[in-house]
């Protein structure tokens, strides 16, 4: 994410995005960016408001819900190759409301990989629905 220079992690337990990405646009507006940060293996899981693994702490009145455009922009799916590199696959939260599911094969998103377009224009629904289905996504 050095790409953007302004990027900060959100330092908030119950925020349904993890980072935030600013940039600025052509005509000096800065856009902002809510980004969900997810493991990507095998396949991106679109479902947030739980936690997994070790730290895992169950708080009442929390519930798991599938991202949207109201929580994140973004789902940046992070496939390790090895200890020191990884690929970024961008799912616009647009994407994910048009596909209705609550996860997707790394293999059938393979055109968002490291697609740096996408992630700058995620939160354009149009752009995000012709771009995947040229793709074959949609």
């Amino acid at each position: 994410m050095k790409k953007y220079q302004n990027v900060s992690l959100v330092d908030l337990p119950l925020s349904p995005y993890d980072i935030i990405i600013v940039f600025k646009e052509k005509d000096g507006t800065e856009n902002i960016i809510r980004a969900q940060v997810k493991t990507a293996t095998k396949s991106i899981n679109f479902v947030g408001g739980s936690r997994g693994g070790v730290d895992r702490t169950y708080k009442s009145g929390i519930k798991e819900y599938v991202q949207s455009t109201a929580h994140s922009d973004v789902i940046i799916g992070v496939h390790p190759l090895d200890k020191d590199s990884f690929e970024l696959y961008f799912v616009p939260t647009a994407l994910v409301e048009e596909l209705n599911q609550k996860s997707i094969s790394i293999n059938k998103i393979e055109e968002l990989k490291n697609n740096y377009y996408i992630l700058e224009n995620c939160k354009d629904r149009d752009l995000v629905v012709t771009e995947c289905k040229k793709f074959g996504i949609l």
